[in-house]
């Protein structure tokens, strides 16, 4: 995992003690440099590979909220030149997701509950309408608890990843099944700070099972041909996470932005 360092070359602390996924991602490179192969997408060039390598990071909070980013240090680590990294920092931080202050350096931002707020409000804007057109037969049904099962499984083997990553896939189908799945990418496009809430929720917050109770409640109401219930739990799920961000905003002030504090180097080990 990449370590920042502060303006006197000093090594965050934040990075060592986030490092809940495993191996680091590394992009595509030139042929000396030795690539993850999960990430060899030739249609991609070394710039956009970089950019997705350092968005997920953020999103999944390896790189935490605060933590100090170093254009050589994560040069070298995945394996590119500083200029790729350079341009995908510009970019991020046009997203809301880094921050640079002048003399000090480059952070990951702060978490903005405003920028959340906006986010869910589009999540929940497209998910919600989406179920007046939903039409789900016995096999739309046997294909969502195949994914709740999957979720479960995750869960049992304490795969945070895993579960995200089906929570995801459980949320679009809900739109293909509706014939909506086109608006995925308006709704995955609007979310990356909502993601990062998410992701502290998951940590700290509330405990995995009780959301795929809350995603079993929906796909009850809709096997029972209940839109009105289904509509319910579902506006209630994607609420849920406004009490955790709340809790966990209590218990670390640190890593949300009043609008005028600059980041700290604190790391999130106490969401763990």
């Amino acid at each position: 995992m990449a370590r920042g360092t502060n303006a006197n070359g000093q090594a965050s602390k934040a990075s060592q003690s986030s490092g809940r996924t495993g191996a680091v991602d590394r992009v595509e490179a030139p042929a000396k440099v030795q690539v993850s192969a999960k990430l060899q997408t030739p249609r991609l060039s070394v710039r956009d590979q970089t950019l997705d390598t350092l968005r997920r990071r953020i999103i999944s909070l390896q790189l935490p909220p605060g933590e100090a980013l170093s254009e050589n240090e994560l040069a070298q680590e995945l394996g590119v030149s500083r200029t790729p990294v350079r341009e995908s920092l510009i970019l991020l931080r046009e997203e809301g997701l880094v921050q640079v202050f002048p003399q000090i350096g480059s952070f990951v931002s702060l978490v903005d509950l405003s920028r959340v707020s906006e986010a869910q409000f589009v999540r929940e804007a497209i998910e919600c309408a989406s179920l007046a057109d939903i039409s789900v037969d016995a096999q739309g049904i046997a294909g969502l608890r195949k994914i709740l099962a999957a979720q479960s499984e995750a869960d049992a083997h304490g795969d945070m990843d895993e579960f995200f990553r089906l929570d995801e896939d459980f949320h679009r189908e809900l739109l293909r099944l509706a014939g909506h799945e086109s608006a995925w990418a308006a709704v995955n496009s609007a979310k990356a700070h909502l993601d990062r809430a998410r992701r502290m929720s998951l940590i700290d917050a509330r405990p995995v099972s009780t959301l795929i109770e809350q995603h079993t409640a929906v796909v009850d109401a809709l096997e029972a041909n209940n839109l009105t219930d289904a509509d319910k739990s579902l506006r209630s799920h994607l609420r849920a996470v406004f009490e955790d961000v709340k809790r966990i905003q209590a218990a670390t002030p640190e890593l949300f932005s009043d609008g005028t504090a600059k980041p700290t180097r604190r790391s999130i080990a106490r969401l763990g």
